[in-house]
């Protein structure tokens, strides 16, 4: 691993010490990367990073303390002078993306350490953080295994350290965030009691046991101090509240555009797309339900969504079961790739290193539905992970039937094309080859969230666009249903963090206005409280992707090539949206 000088001066830094200010960038924006995962060994590990100033990663767990904290605050502040010494002119379009994207970080870094403080409230991130610290080394081969379990075996013994810490720093929690960090922290108790001990090779069974015993007690006390007193705690308010949430939402969302004027486009394109939804849905509902005439005794809203709901409720009733939700979305997959192939979409990934796995447990309270965990960018050649969140069996029968009508036929394969094929998996293993290393890292681990979602979002209206599956109307009616979600989750997330949108307002706008399963809504509602800025990004990056397109195919004028145009922007990873246009150039 590249060593690192040490910090130089800002005098020099303005002079550009005589070398090349795209490879003194280059520097920086390395240092950057590294020392801020060095903060955090679990991230380190899931991004291939391994060594770093003479330190195993892989053998540590986070440091939570204070003098740690402290440290990552000082950094911050340091480094944005550092930048602000830069001059930018000097710098190439490439460096002036990257360079945005480090000060955007900076400034969310700060942020939460000085301001928000989800240090002292927020413990499902100190869960979330050990369970990729066990889990990440156990699945991901970047060694024998034996030397793997051997960096588990060292991160356990320092759990009862970590949750000493954890449990100094919480002060007060919003009721639900304890809630689900109890929960996922469960989960973390049935990985290192359960799961990677019955893969523990024979002759470091003793080490492992003499570790995971310490760590288990610790987990337990935490879990009775998060059920027992953290619990009652509850005055931290999950809200940001308006100022802050709007200058995170410059942070996170790198467009320019403010949170008010991004609620009102989402609000008008929610009507439009109710509107394309009743024209397609009445064809359907004719032939589904002749003898209800249209619902033509019924007018305006109350029409759209009686006629619109019927419909969706017919098709829903094609689904999976819990026993075959994992291998049916396997297919989907299948299907997904061959179709890109056929078009000539894109150009698929060389590396054949996607698996398709249950959610992790430690992770299903942010990943109710599925997610996408991308190859190492440091070690692309590692596995990627299309999640796919299990159905407990423990559930209610109407529970179990809400969850799989929302993801019925149609919503599966859309839902696999969203996180596999073409969505992240592919961009992500277009950006895992980006070049140099450090640009790649930098755009892998602190990549903008809309370049990223948005994508997702994109390329699944894009494959319907193209036909799949042979231009079905009811895929064109569950999709658009997908767009209202897209656009409730940006007012959710507005209206609940910044004015005071209640939990009833909120299931309404999903159950009544977005069509959406009562199960999916209440998910919906709590990740949007465990979560801020985040919901936005899905339908900012589908608007700028849809926009950037356009313009680039005007450019082109004939000699556009969709194949080419994605290429192309997949090239660049994750890099704001508005300067992509630019970098296309």
């Amino acid at each position: 691993m590249k060593r690192f000088a040490a910090i130089v001066p800002l005098v020099l830094l303005a002079a550009g010490c005589g070398r090349n200010p795209s490879e003194q960038f280059s520097r920086l924006s390395e240092e950057f990367v590294y020392t801020t995962l060095s903060f955090s060994p679990s991230a380190a590990t899931g991004v291939g990073l391994h060594q770093y100033n003479n330190q195993n990663l892989d053998n540590l767990l986070d440091d939570v303390g204070p003098a740690s904290l402290e440290k990552q605050r000082q950094f911050y502040r340091g480094f944005r002078e550092r930048l602000n010494a830069l001059d930018a002119a000097r710098l190439t379009a490439e460096d002036r993306a990257d360079l945005r994207i480090l000060q955007d970080q900076i400034g969310l870094a700060l942020l939460d350490l000085e301001e928000a403080h989800s240090e002292q409230h927020n413990p499902t991130s100190y869960v979330e953080a050990l369970g990729n610290a066990l889990f990440n080394p156990f699945t991901l081969e970047y060694a024998p295994q034996p030397a793997r379990i051997r960096n588990i075996i060292e991160r356990l013994k320092q759990v009862p350290r970590y949750l000493e810490q954890a449990t100094a720093n919480l002060t007060t929690a919003p009721d639900l965030w304890t809630k689900v960090a109890i929960d996922e922290n469960e989960g973390n108790v049935r990985l290192a009691g359960d799961t990677i001990r019955k893969a523990v090779p024979a002759d470091l069974r003793g080490s492992y046991d003499s570790a995971a015993a310490p760590a288990l007690a610790a987990l337990a006390k935490f879990q009775e101090f998060l059920t027992n007193t953290l619990s009652k705690k509850t005055e931290a308010d999950w809200r940001l509240g308006s100022d802050r949430y709007a200058r995170k939402f410059r942070f996170v969302l790198e467009t320019g555009m403010e949170p008010g004027a991004t609620l009102a486009q989402a609000e008008r394109e929610l009507k439009q797309v109710r509107a394309h939804m009743l024209d397609v849905a009445l064809p359907l509902h004719r032939k589904m339900f002749p003898a209800h005439r249209d619902h033509a005794e019924l007018s305006g809203e109350e029409r759209e969504n009686r006629v619109i709901r019927e419909v969706l409720d017919r098709i829903a009733e094609r689904h999976s079961t819990p026993e075959t939700y994992l291998d049916d979305a396997r297919k989907d997959l299948d299907e997904t790739r061959a179709f890109v192939a056929q078009k000539h979409l894109l150009t698929l990934p060389s590396r054949a290193n996607l698996q398709v796995i249950p959610t992790p447990e430690f992770m299903r309270g942010a990943y109710s539905v599925g997610g996408f965990n991308p190859a190492p960018a440091l070690e692309p050649q590692l596995g990627a992970f299309y999640w796919v969140t299990p159905i407990p069996a423990s559930w209610p029968k109407e529970r179990i039937e809400s969850k799989l009508r929302e993801y019925d036929y149609y919503g599966l394969q859309l839902l696999t094309i969203h996180e596999a094929m073409p969505g992240h998996y592919v961009q992500f293993e277009f950006a895992n080859d980006v070049q140099p290393k450090s640009r790649r890292a930098l755009r892998a681990v602190y990549g903008n969230g809309p370049y990223v979602e948005g994508w997702a979002v994109y390329a699944t209206q894009m494959m319907l666009d193209e036909g799949y599956p042979d231009h079905s109307p009811e895929m064109d009616l569950s999709f658009a249903k997908q767009l209202l979600r897209v656009f409730a989750n940006t007012i959710l997330d507005i209206r609940l963090q910044s004015s005071n949108m209640t939990d009833q307002e909120a299931l309404d706008l999903m159950e009544k206005q977005t069509f959406q399963e009562k199960e999916e809504a209440e998910e919906k509602l709590q990740r949007a409280k465990l979560t801020s800025c985040q919901l936005p990004v899905y339908f900012v990056g589908w608007r700028a992707w849809r926009d950037l397109r356009d313009s680039y195919s005007k450019a082109k004028g004939e000699s556009f090539n969709l194949a080419e145009f994605h290429d192309r922007a997949l090239k660049e990873g994750a890099v704001p949206l508005p300067v992509l246009g630019a970098l296309l150039q």
